[in-house]
């Protein structure tokens, strides 16, 4: 156990990108409520993701983390997170088949609510009003009463995760995850893009292996790897008051664990060595993920290493790299090298998205050809420095929106107004998310045959 630490000691230190709430009665109130309430995830689950991370460090995998930028009280339902499954599954399988190696499936949902911003006010013409810092704190409606911090919206936050948990759930352990159904993940609006016919390739040579392997004895129904899947959730660990009362005691263990997601992550605004969200997050005993932008000095990365898994263990930590495409080949290396001078065991993870915002037309956008370079220039990066690019994370949707300009279709900039729907940042659809994936299997190609990524890389 990490020494000095409760769950409330992160509330002794300095804290950013927490609102103040006007009504500390009502908040401290909900947050009492929430701990009554059972968790959302179990320790032994995150222990599950932690060693599925310590083969990824150790070169053996592949970290595939995705989806909402912040999720949403509207546009909660259960075809948008069938949508968004299904996305995720066609990414999975087409980095699996190229990489040849397992895939460690990890959503951004689920408890994706919160957002850090880079001003506290939001301005439209004349008026000024508190920003928009996610569905779990305020609304996005331009109105005075829509932006004052509501602790209820943290109930909300929580019952529409353990709805979306036990779907997402069900789709991974019940027989939709399953390979025989590899064709019938194709989105509707993704059946005409250019990423339609080289899906249908791969999902036709992944049936005739899966026909192969039956005439030989080995199928869904006696090998559970091919008919269900580990799916785990993930997002920023925000608003730590609604982490503290989700914090509980493992039985098993004795240890303490953030159970409203298996991971949770730093983000580059609150990674301050001696502030709230670093304590808070030093002490639990799930998957960290710290978000690493061009201010990270190769001397501090080591000290919040140091911080948050002093007893270096594999499948810990996982280090989201986020610079931009024209930043990366001047901060990456050093840290790289750092890390491996010091002998510390991470999972390096590219994040191409938040680097990469521009506006366009006066909406936020993300050039996909911007993010492909950034992944690129990762890649090739860690093959010079010998190191393993161990995955990606983007902000993606199942949904047909038009968020991101260019992929295969060239969305341009008169494009975005068409169905422009983040509640927040830009995210890539189904089509392009599909798109990068195959990129990423190019680049990704091992020796592998087909059978054993079937038997052992998919569950």
């Amino acid at each position: 156990m990490a020494q000095n630490w409760t769950p409330t000691s992160w509330r002794q230190k300095p804290v950013s990108q927490v609102p103040d709430f006007p009504d500390a009665a009502a908040l401290a109130a909900t947050e009492a409520q929430l701990a009554t309430y059972p968790p959302l995830v179990f320790a032994g689950e995150a222990r599950n993701l932690k060693k599925a991370l310590a083969n990824v460090s150790e070169g053996r995998g592949f970290l595939l983390q995705g989806g909402d930028c912040a999720e949403s009280f509207a546009e909660h339902g259960a075809d948008t997170i069938r949508d968004f499954f299904r996305a995720f599954l066609q990414m999975a399988v087409v980095l699996t088949f190229g990489a040849q190696q397992p895939v460690v499936k990890v959503g951004r949902i689920a408890g994706q609510f919160a957002k850090p911003r880079s001003s506290n006010i939001e301005r439209q013409g004349e008026t000024e009003l508190a920003s928009y810092r996610g569905d779990i704190i305020n609304g996005i409606d331009f109105t005075p009463e829509s932006r004052i911090p509501n602790p209820e919206r943290q109930i909300m936050a929580y019952r529409q995760s353990a709805a979306t948990l036990n779907l997402l759930r069900a789709f991974a352990m019940g027989g939709y995850a399953n390979l025989d159904n590899v064709h019938q993940w194709m989105l509707g609006f993704v059946k005409d893009s250019p990423q339609a016919e080289r899906y249908r390739k791969l999902a036709d040579r992944i049936s005739e292996t899966m026909d192969f392997m039956k005439a030989i004895g080995i199928t869904p129904e006696t090998n559970p790897s091919l008919r269900e899947t580990d799916f785990f959730t993930s997002h920023e660990a925000l608003l730590l008051g609604y982490e503290q009362a989700l914090t509980r005691v493992d039985s098993t263990s004795g240890d303490w664990y953030a159970t409203s997601g298996h991971m949770i992550w730093i983000g580059d605004r609150t990674r301050q060595p001696d502030h709230a969200h670093v304590e808070y997050c030093r002490g639990i005993k799930n998957p960290i993920g710290l978000k690493c932008g061009p201010s990270m000095t190769a001397d501090g990365l080591i000290e919040l290493i140091d911080i948050l898994n002093p007893a270096n263990e594999a499948g810990r930590l996982t280090l989201i790299c986020r610079f931009g495409h024209d930043k990366v080949a001047e901060h990456l290396p050093r840290l790289i090298r750092a890390v491996q001078r010091e002998g510390k065991k991470v999972v390096w993870s590219c994040d191409p998205m938040h680097g990469n915002t521009i506006t366009l037309n006066s909406y936020k956008t993300r050039p996909f050809e911007r993010i492909l370079s950034e992944v690129e220039s990762f890649f090739q990066i860690h093959r010079a420095e010998g190191t393993h690019p161990g995955g990606i994370h983007i902000e993606m949707t199942g949904n047909d929106v038009t968020e991101c300009t260019g992929g295969a279709r060239a969305l341009s900039g008169a494009d975005l107004g068409d169905r422009y729907h983040t509640h927040c940042d830009p995210r890539l659809n189904a089509d392009q998310a599909l798109e990068l994936a195959f990129l990423l299997a190019e680049r990704m190609k091992g020796g592998r045959d087909e059978k054993r990524m079937l038997v052992n890389g998919w569950a």
